[in-house]
């Protein structure tokens, strides 16, 4: 068996490439190819694409995060393997030779899995209210061991406004600690680090560079760790952002629509509405650019869907059989699915006014919104002294009071970049790198690698001869 390191960095596109010297180093001596991933071009449901070779159709993952029929909850972010449906790429590679072994360095879906080594955010909720940073790991020691050696896992840092380069350096110093001790056979590193200010300030923003130097500084010790011990690697992305100009509040024409009470129903809680989507007859669970619309009663489906076509922003609405065509027809998709154009992107907000938002509106909760809210990587910029603000908030939940961190803002249009939908360009496209100079040379330069072919290719490059000879195509 040969070892292999595959790094995902969900935001990277082609054109990054002239700005990031060592992956661009490692495309020229090895090989490059435009990654084909269709929608939900989203980090659960492409990394499930990836590491079993099925659609989203087939694994089950629809998003990020869906509506829970059997509870009639929505829920995001989820971390059970057992909720991602077919074989995995180590269940096939262990199948051909016992002694293989993989380690998964925090992509999602990462607890109770049956790889050999995982780490994963997992933080502390106590019962006091406050959220203390840390990591889930198998086998269980091997959270103290990277604690003591790194420092406690960086949340913060990780996600929300605070989410800087600091979470990914964590990651990168992790997976060398378990490459160096362990010695996986296949080894999987999630460095998150280029999505947030794509997101933040827009792809085309100037800051953006330093970014991408930022993670190309991190692969670069992944690189020569993995060429020090002779391993084969590749490095893709789920997906590329667009430049967003225009946000999309499907649910508040769910809710406007129907009769008195609309389709989308709220009930009124200290003041302040939450959605009852239990009890609701259309509601969208919305995630970057992709929202699933459910619509329990089938005779409002044609009304439903000509409504939420009319949306500005709206580019389509895929019902069941359309789904079926995308690969999208799972029973835990809406009935129907809408998809936004370039330069939207869909959020959850219901309310229709500021002062009835829910508590959880302006925090930084992503289990808790029912819908992916990227809104959650700023700091509200009506507060004047931010810090103190935060500080201020801290210090009372030190002293043991209960306190919000609200200091999230719910002006929707600071968000400058999202994803979702497929890329308009080649050069905008996610990208698929091997350090193995003839990965693909049964397909033309031209050809796109499909999402689900990466589960065979990275069997290959496992179990195949070296040099890497793809005569009979993955």
């Amino acid at each position: 068996m040969n070892r292999l390191l595959v790094i995902d960095i969900p935001g990277l596109a082609k054109d990054h490439l002239e700005h990031m010297p060592h992956l661009s180093k490692l495309a020229n001596s090895g090989s490059i190819r435009t990654l084909e991933v269709k929608p939900p071009a989203v980090t659960c449901s492409v990394q499930s694409t990836f590491l079993t070779g099925k659609t989203p159709a087939e694994h089950g993952v629809v998003a990020n995060g869906w509506f829970f029929r059997d509870t009639n909850e929505v829920s995001f972010w989820h971390q059970s393997n057992a909720l991602v449906s077919g074989e995995k790429v180590w269940e096939a590679a262990r199948k051909k030779d016992s002694s293989f072994t993989c380690a998964n360095m925090f992509w999602w879906f990462n607890m109770y899995s049956s790889v050999d080594y995982s780490v994963t955010p997992r933080p502390i909720y106590a019962a006091d209210g406050r959220k203390i940073p840390d990591c889930y790991t198998e086998p269980s020691q091997l959270r103290n061991e990277l604690t003591n050696r790194f420092g406690a896992f960086p949340l913060f840092k990780f996600w929300g406004p605070a989410a800087d380069i600091d979470s990914t350096r964590w990651i990168r110093k992790a997976a060398q600690y378990v490459m160096e001790k362990y010695d996986p056979t296949l080894t999987l590193v999630y460095l998150p680090h280029l999505d947030y200010n794509l997101q933040r300030l827009g792809p085309n923003n100037p800051a953006i560079l330093q970014d991408l130097q930022a993670v190309d500084d991190e692969c670069s010790f992944l690189i020569e760790e993995a060429q020090k011990k002779g391993q084969q690697l590749l490095v893709l992305s789920e997906y590329t952002i667009t430049e967003t100009t225009r946000p999309i509040h499907i649910n508040r024409v769910l809710r406007k629509k129907g009769r008195e009470r609309g389709w989308l129903r709220v009930r009124e809680e200290q003041g302040r509405e939450m959605a009852d989507v239990g009890a609701s007859s259309a509601f969208a669970v919305c995630d970057h650019q992709i929202a699933h619309i459910y619509v329990p009663d089938s005779k409002l489906l044609d009304e439903v869907k000509k409504t939420v076509e009319a949306i500005p922003g709206v580019e389509r609405v895929l019902d069941k059989k359309a789904q079926k065509k995308e690969g999208l027809d799972h029973e835990r998709s809406g009935e129907l699915v809408a998809l936004s154009q370039p330069d939207s992107w869909f959020t959850y907000y219901y309310w229709l006014d500021d002062k009835k938002a829910p508590d959880y509106a302006r925090t930084v909760d992503i289990h808790r919104k029912p819908g992916y809210d990227p809104v959650e990587l700023f700091i509200d910029p009506k507060i004047r002294f931010p810090m103190l603000s935060i500080a201020w908030r801290i210090l009372k939940k030190k002293l043991g009071f209960r306190t919000l961190m609200d200091v999230i803002s719910l002006d929707a249009t600071l968000v400058r970049g999202s994803h979702g939908r497929v890329a308009d360009s080649p050069e905008k496209s996610p990208v698929i790198i091997s350090s193995e100079k003839n990965t693909f040379s049964s397909k033309p330069d031209h050809e796109k690698i499909h999402a689900t072919k990466v589960k065979s290719l990275m069997l290959k490059m496992i179990f195949s001869k070296l040099p890497f000879l793809d005569k009979t195509g993955f």
